[in-house]
């Protein structure tokens, strides 16, 4: 059997496939719902569709990039990427340099091209932990070690993301670090050390923003400033009751018309419950289960540690988003800002989910 015979039988079609699909239905979705938003803000209808179509494209070479570039390469430079991504999130407070947009600063605008450095950063934590949980493969695991090289450095990249301000980003870095740290046979007392460290963390966090506050506030009762704070989570529970089982159909959405404060961002999910009801979100949501699932199987039968913990950071990357925009569209948790994968639009999250498939197919291939 032949190098490229025994690579093809090791390519996880499934995942290719759902990916796919998930990628064709985010397009249709961003063309249908984002036209008016576009318009308005750009005077371009198709604004939103062409970027989106844009990264689609470059992740897509990503992925296939990924998919033959040996990850035990990147582990090696972690610390170097990680470092960098480091300096990017210092770079975009800085006046001049970060673009701020609505209040916040998450962007950096390079000829043209603007993208968000805390984006690259997800990544960027995810081979550097890799890099350093997997040194601890063959000895036991000191919290005052962890502490040093595990948890210190994920705090600073949440703490410079929280300043942008990004709260909905930090909550993934805190969430897919303690994911890599568990399955990295970590003590279990570690945990229960770190849990009222995180909560306490999150509450001063939320309590030292009058904006924080509100979405809090809106989440506890979606209707007490339906014309106010509460005005984006009250459309978005209208669009859902109205799509009722079957949806109003492909291009009937009464919300995009402006009701839903940036529609193509983190409430997408609900225009397409609108138009394509329970029925259509649940073909969605099964498709991310199956997506999530062969991850987990492809990370639980790597052929070494560090492809384990790599694995496993790159699948609770994309599980915590899911479930937290699914989540927050049903008024579970706030509205933290978290695109849905493949779905919301937004070029820096749909470049790295891609190259996050891509090294999940490169892990695959060499189990």
């Amino acid at each position: 059997m032949t190098a490229i015979t025994r690579s093809a039988n090791k390519t996880d079609v499934t995942l290719i496939v759902i990916t796919v699909f998930l990628l064709l239905f985010g397009l249709i979705t961003i063309f249908d719902a984002t036209p008016i938003a576009a318009f308005r803000d750009f005077n371009d209808k198709l604004y939103f569709f062409k970027n989106q179509l844009l990264w689609t494209t470059v992740g897509s070479i990503a992925l296939v990039f990924l998919s033959f570039f040996d990850y035990h390469k990147l582990i090696k430079a972690a610390p170097v990427l990680f470092g960098g991504a480091l300096l990017l999130l210092v770079a975009v407070l800085i006046p001049g340099i970060g673009t701020k947009v609505y209040g916040a600063r998450r962007w950096i605008n390079i000829a043209g091209l603007t993208f968000q450095p805390s984006e690259a950063a997800k990544m960027a934590l995810i081979f550097y932990e890799t890099f350093i949980i997997s040194k601890f493969e063959n000895f036991k695991i000191r919290l005052t070690d962890t502490v040093m090289v595990v948890f210190l450095p994920a705090l600073l990249a949440t703490v410079l993301v929280v300043l942008e301000p990004d709260l909905g980003t930090a909550l993934i870095f805190i969430g897919v670090t303690a994911t890599m740290y568990f399955i990295g046979r970590s003590p279990l007392k570690h945990f229960l050390i770190g849990i009222p460290v995180v909560v306490g963390a999150i509450a001063l966090a939320i309590f030292s923003s009058s904006y924080r506050l509100s979405r809090v506030e809106s989440f506890l009762d979606p209707t007490h400033d339906p014309q106010g704070a509460s005005y984006q989570i009250y459309q978005i529970l209208i669009a859902l009751k109205t799509g009722g089982f079957f949806g109003v159909g492909l291009g009937a959405s009464q919300s995009k018309f402006d009701f839903i404060p940036e529609v193509q961002a983190d409430a997408i999910f609900a225009i397409v419950v609108e138009e394509f009801g329970f029925l259509g979100a649940a073909v969605l949501i099964g498709a991310f289960l199956i997506l999530i699932s062969r991850c987990i199987k492809i990370s639980q039968g790597a052929s070494d540690f560090q492809g384990k913990i790599l694995g496993a950071g790159v699948t609770s990357l994309i599980a915590i988003q899911t479930l937290f925009n699914l989540a927050s569209n049903v008024a579970l948790v706030p509205l933290t800002g978290i695109p849905l994968p493949f779905i919301s639009h937004g070029g820096s999250s749909l470049f790295v989910i891609m190259a996050g498939i891509g090294i999940l197919l490169n892990i695959k291939k060499q189990s």
